[in-house]
Order: structure tokens, then C-alpha cells, then sequence
């Protein structure tokens, strides 16, 4: 359908023609006509989206009122005045006078009681398109009296004037929580809208008691749901990506009184590297129609893809509906969750493969968020470097990270959560000594766990870190359970282990003042001299 260009007159917007809630073929159609993209063989669409590859976290702001003045967490989120944003959103609406926009009505979660109606406007069709796969369309029976509840609009073509709009770039990412009203201009990367109504919900959903959480989740059936945290390179979408469980989605969700939901309708997957072998549900839907391929490189001849060139990103990425994964939930939403895991790729090789925590070791890990990247070919990096990022989604965190830690460790209490620290990364030793946790021994225990066999094991009380390891698994080699007897020098290992510690007690030390003495008690011993 095509909407009446006065349809944004409450925005003071007044484009030539506003094309609501287009479906994908009209878009696909559009976007071709209109040289905004290409048809790869297969069918999908393939477009390039220039400087920005992927998110500018700098040029994101909210604005800073009385709405937010005490409840967004400033040391993470820039500011920018109300006459700031009264001054871009002028520039706004002067840009846009006259164009062809794109609108869609959708829902940023799939809780009945508490999903999000938004109404995204769009420049491009493809990202019409790219938000349609990626948000919750609503049944044709609840557009009619549907009712917005936060309006983005997306201009990539807009540019912003660092003097007069207060930001650092001609790209902005622009948040009014009181006006609800989020501005992105300047970037043609399509994930900046998606992460927008993932920062709207991580603001308005704890004030209703409901968690949101960057994390994966899948469904064993029979009250058996499973969330999966974990930074990039920890196997969060590989371990939750289980043939004999259904997804319930890959990236964004809530947890309720009414259980687990996603926040999406689709993936946004990473394409590097991408192949069949690997990743095969992923891989078939390159060549699937509908399918939205960002800044991956193709022949322009032969239409052939290539996954493994890098030319134009490394954050190359592609969007679809969920319904494109076979064993995926299209409701979106399943019961209470019987356990939680938290995964690390620990590069010092000082972590046991799996261990169970405590609700207060639980909030204290999901305060800390760590993982660890390996040693790069940087002049003078030789060992692996410690990565602390909040709640496994700091940068889309507006509210204080003890908000999301004390709700999450309520909810764990409240419905009886088995939690797990699962180690991904190495063991026998640090990289370059050790080797990568095998992903057999990682799988079994992880199934152990979430069939819940492994509650019968015997545990032993790790003595750096304070929580419960299983000393024996029937599948898994018993030595790889003690992380020190793999290693060749026990000593070089307590080392180690000691300095991972101080690294934790030192990220921690800003979120002290904001939790209870069980929660400090469950940081691991370090070795920092008093």
C-alpha cells in the first residue's frame, strides 16, 4: 500500500510520496530500479553500504533531559542538549522535503505484553526491506488502529553539521527517549537501525521488570529453554544452533513473567568466511531470494559470491526472515528458562571448560562480560588480551549495568536458574602454547548440563575463581576438567591464573559501590598488592 504524503505531518515531515508497509517484492523491485542494489545468483539482493561497515559507536547520542537525566548511564552513552536535537531535527525535515520515503509499522519484541510499535522510516528501499526481515510484522488484523509508540528515521544521505548538532562527525545516531524519536543520518550500514530499538528496549523494559539481554536462546521443549551470552568468537550462535532444540533467535531477547522472547523477526548474520561445511543453514540463504547481502563481493559476470574476500568489509552480513532456518521458533517466544550459560573464549588457558555458578557469581560474571582475543600480528603483542564488555552488550546499555545485574539475578532466584561459565577458548596452556578447547568435550558437556546429568557429577570449589567443577564426565577427558594438570608448568599456570584475576578485580572495581557483599565475594582471589 502507499500511504498520503500527510501520514508524517505530526513529524512535520511532507515527502512527495511515503510507500507504508511495502512488502518485499515491491521493495526488492524498488531497490533494483532505483540502482540501490544488485541480484546475486541465487537471488538474493546485494548492496554496498560505502564508508560505514558497521556501527559508529561515536556518532551515537542521547539526549540528555529531564527524562534521562538519573537514569542513563552517562559514563557510557554521549550526551547531546534538547536544542541540539530540536536544531537536527529541523535539518531533518528540511532534507527530506520533497523525497520518496519508505514507512513500515512494526514490533520490537515478540511478547504480546510487552513488544514495542514502532514506525521506521526509510530513504532506501532496501533498508525498508532490511528492517521488514529483521523486526516482527505485524498480523494484517492489528494494523488497523496500530499505534507507534517510538519513530526512527533513517537518512543516509543526510549530513550532520558537528557545530550547530553538537556531534563529532557528519554521521549521527540520535536518541530522544521523551520526544521518542531516534534520528540516524550519514551511514548507509543498516544494523544501526536494528541496534536502536535494541537500546529503546534495553531503556524501557526494566522499568517493567522484564530483562533484556543480548544473547542467544533455544528450546528443548517441555519448560526446557536454554539463554546463551557470549561476546564475538565465543560459539554463541554455533552452541545455540542445536538440530535437536528450537531457536528461539540468535541475538536479542526478553525474559518476562511469561518466559523468553525474541526481539526480532529475523538474523543478521555474519558472511565472512561463510561456507557450507561450516555453517550450512547460514550459507543457503545467500542464494535464497529475499535474502539482503551487505558488502559482500561478487563477480559481476558469473553473480558467484565470495565469502572469503574481504575487500569491502571484514564486517560483511546478511539479513533474513527466521523463518529461513528450518528448526527455528516463528512465534518467537517459549516458557521460563531451565538454564543460563555464559560463554568465554579464554585465551589464557587458565578456565575450566565448565563450571556452575551461584546467583551472585552469575551477576558478578555477567557484570564483568569477559572474553579474551588472541595475540595479533602487532609489532610487540605476544600474549592474549582480557575483553570486559557489561552485560555482554555494553555499548547498547543506556541504563547502569546494576540494573540489568540485579534484574537478571532476581529473575535467576525467582525461577530456580541453573547457571554455567562455559569455556570456549584454551586449554594446555595459554594461545600459542595451549590449543583450542575441542569442540566434542564442549558439546558434551554443555548437553550434560542442559539435560541436567551433569548436577549428579561430583565437583570440586575452583581456588582462583571460587565456583563448582565437575571433576568427571563420561565422554570428556577428565584432565581437561583441571585446567593446571594441562598445563606443562604448574607454576607458570598459578601465574597466569593470578594475573587474570587482577584483571577481573580491576574491571570490576567501578561497579562495586552498586552491589551487595555477595556479589564481591564471588570476585576470584587476586593477587593485587593491597
Amino acid at each position: 500500500m502507499s500511504g498520503s504524503a500527510s501520514e508524517l505531518s505530526d513529524l512535520g515531515i511532507a515527502p512527495s510520496e511515503i510507500r507504508k508497509n511495502w512488502n518485499e517484492a515491491r521493495l526488492y523491485e524498488r531497490a533494483i530500479a532505483d540502482g540501490e542494489a544488485e541480484v546475486a545468483k541465487g537471488g538474493a539482493l546485494l548492496v554496498k553500504t560505502g564508508q560505514h561497515t558497521g556501527r559508529s559507536a561515536k556518532d551515537k547520542f542521547t539526549v540528555r533531559d529531564e527524562t534521562t537525566e538519573n537514569t542513563v548511564w552517562w559514563d557510557n552513552n554521549e550526551s547531546m542538549t534538547p536544542a541540539q536535537f530540536d536544531a537536527l531535527f529541523a535539518d531533518f525535515q528540511s532534507h527530506l522535503e520533497g523525497k520518496e520515503l519508505y514507512m513500515q509499522q512494526l514490533f520490537g519484541g515478540a511478547d504480546l505484553d510487552h513488544r514495542l510499535p514502532v514506525r521506521v522510516i526509510n530513504e532506501f528501499a532496501w533498508h525498508s526491506l532490511f528492517i521488514r526481515h529483521l523486526l516482527r510484522i505485524p498480523e494484517a488484523s492489528e494494523y488497523e488502529g496500530f499505534a507507534h509508540e517510538f519513530t526512527i528515521i533513517n537518512s543516509p544521505s543526510f549530513r550532520a553539521d558537528p557545530e550547530r548538532h553538537g556531534t563529532v562527525s557528519e554521521t549521527v545516531i540520535a536518541v530522544n527517549i521523551a520526544k521518542r524519536i531516534v534520528l540516524i543520518g550519514g551511514t548507509s550500514y543498516a544494523g544501526e537501525t536494528k541496534k536502536s530499538v535494541f537500546t529503546i528496549l534495553n531503556y524501557l523494559l526494566p522499568t517493567k521488570g522484564v530483562m533484556p539481554m543480548h544473547c542467544s536462546v533455544n528450546d528443548g521443549g517441555n519448560d526446557d529453554a536454554a539463554i546463551f551470552f557470549g561476546l564475538s568468537g565465543t560459539g554463541k550462535t554455533t552452541l545455540s544452533a542445536d538440530a535437536s532444540r528450537e531457536l528461539i533467535g540468535d541475538d536479542e531477547h526478553g525474559w518476562s513473567e511469561n518466559g523468553l522472547f525474541n526481539f526480532e523477526g529475523g538474523c543478521y548474520a555474519k558472511m565472512i568466511n561463510l561456507s557450507p561445511e561450516n555453517e550450512p543453514e547460514i550459507h543457503a540463504t545467500t542464494s535464497m531470494w529475499g535474502t539482503v547481502l551487505e558488502n559482500v563481493v561478487m563477480d559481476p559476470e558469473t553473480r558467484e559470491l565470495d565469502f572469503f574476500d574481504n575487500t569491502l568489509a571484514e564486517n560483511s552480513r546478511g539479513a533474513y526472515p527466521i523463518s529461513a532456518i528450518e528448526n527455528a521458533s516463528l512465534s518467537g517466544r517459549c516458557g521460563q528458562p531451565k538454564n543460563l550459560i555464559m560463554l568465554t573464549a579464554d585465551a589464557f588457558g587458565v578456565m575450566p571448560p565448565i563450571a556452575k555458578l551461584t546467583p551472585a557469581q552469575a551477576m558478578y560474571h555477567f557484570l564483568s562480560g569477559y572474553t579474551a582475543k588472541v595475540a595479533g600480528t602487532e609489532k610487540g603483542v605476544t600474549e592474549p588480551t582480557a575483553t570486559f564488555s557489561t552485560c555482554f552488550g555494553g555499548p547498547f546499555m543506556p541504563r547502569h549495568p546494576s540494573e540489568y545485574g540485579n534484574l537478571l539475578r532476581e529473575l535467576i532466584a525467582k525461577y530456580d536458574v541453573n547457571c554455567w561459565l562455559v569455556s570456549t577458548g584454551w586449554t594446555g596452556g595459554a594461545y600459542g602454547t595451549g590449543h583450542r578447547m575441542p569442540i566434542k568435550a564442549t558439546r558434551t558437556l554443555l548437553n550434560a548440563a542442559l539435560d541436567g546429568s551433569l548436577l549428579n557429577a561430583d565437583f570440586r570449589t575452583d581456588e582462583t575463581f571460587g565456583f563448582e567443577v565437575p571433576t568427571a564426565l563420561a565422554g570428556v577427558d577428565a584432565a581437561i576438567l583441571d585446567p593446571r594438570s594441562t598445563w606443562a608448568d604448574g607454576a607458570a599456570y598459578d601465574e597466569q591464573a593470578a594475573k587474570l584475576a587482577d584483571m577481573f578485580v580491576k574491571n570490576f572495581a567501578v561497579y562495586e559501590a552498586h552491589v551487595d557483599a555477595e556479589v564481591i565475594a564471588a570476585a576470584p582471589k587476586s593477587k593485587v598488592p593491597a
